[in-house]
């Protein structure tokens, strides 16, 4: 939610208030709307999960899931630039969270490929991302079942003469 931090990370993309009227706006229509939270940069945004899950609840959003940074083959170099550029007084902290999400606090390893822990990280730091996202994704609401792949055939209509528009 916090625009400066927005900015360096996504800055083609909307700002946190144009996503949360996007919410708000397919609500008001009769979409349900699920939330993800991704990336998570431990030791960056990891503190702003309860905030965000309270505002996107307040948006309208049903539920919400959260991924950890992924930083897999040449994505590690870039982003570990991106700090040295915009966060060089936070790199090595930010750095070392992502090492202990990954379950290798004292060593080089910020990227874990293994299935069932590369989205959610693993340890006590990932474990503290966990429960605070679950804490407040049951506080907020969110924590219905998601829509994501669900559908219905009830709003479908078969095209009907498509030569009545000549």
């Amino acid at each position: 939610l916090r625009p400066e931090i927005a900015r360096v990370m996504e800055p083609r993309a909307p700002v946190p208030a144009s996503r949360l009227k996007a919410i708000e706006e397919l609500t008001r229509a009769g979409i349900p709307v699920h939330v993800n939270l991704a990336p998570v940069v431990p030791g960056l945004t990891d503190q702003e999960i309860p905030a965000i899950l309270k505002a996107a609840a307040e948006a309208g959003a049903l539920s919400a899931s959260y991924t950890i940074l992924r930083l897999p083959y040449s994505v590690k170099d870039l982003f570990i630039d991106w700090l040295e550029n915009h966060f060089p007084d936070r790199k090595e902290k930010i750095l070392n969270a992502i090492r202990d999400v990954r379950g290798d606090r004292n060593g080089d390893k910020i990227y874990d490929a293994t299935f069932g822990t590369r989205m959610t990280g693993e340890g006590a730091y990932a474990e503290s991302i966990k429960n605070m996202f679950q804490v407040f994704r049951k506080k907020y609401g969110l924590d219905q079942p998601s829509m994501m792949g669900s559908s219905s055939k009830e709003s479908f209509r078969r095209p009907g003469d498509q030569l009545q528009f000549f």
